[in-house]
């Protein structure tokens, strides 16, 4: 299963905006999930803008990222049209796969 349409834009914003690389940006965005609670492959964009308030400036100010708080303004932003059409599997996808037939 794919990351969430979320993560992937919020993942790309933060690249864009700082000096990190894909990676880094991915890993920092991981990161807040895994504070919060969340999973990358289901996290909905208010749940990911919710986080990113709370808890993006910091982990950037961790990594030296110059005007954090201008780079969480750009990520919040970028979540706000984001679609949450999150994929779930089916009980038979799950049997499927557990069951090696996929």
């Amino acid at each position: 299963m794919a990351d969430s349409a979320a993560f992937e834009k919020a993942s790309e914003e933060l690249e864009h905006c700082t000096s990190l690389d894909r990676l880094e940006a991915r890993g920092t965005i991981r990161l807040l999930l895994k504070e919060a609670g969340l999973d990358a492959k289901r996290v909905r964009s208010l749940e990911l803008r919710k986080v990113s308030e709370r808890l993006l400036a910091r982990e950037l100010e961790n990594r030296g990222v110059s005007e954090p708080a201008a780079a969480v303004a750009v990520v919040v932003a970028a979540l706000v049209g984001v679609s949450d059409s999150v994929e779930s599997d089916s009980p038979e996808d799950v049997f499927a796969r557990l069951g090696g037939r996929s």
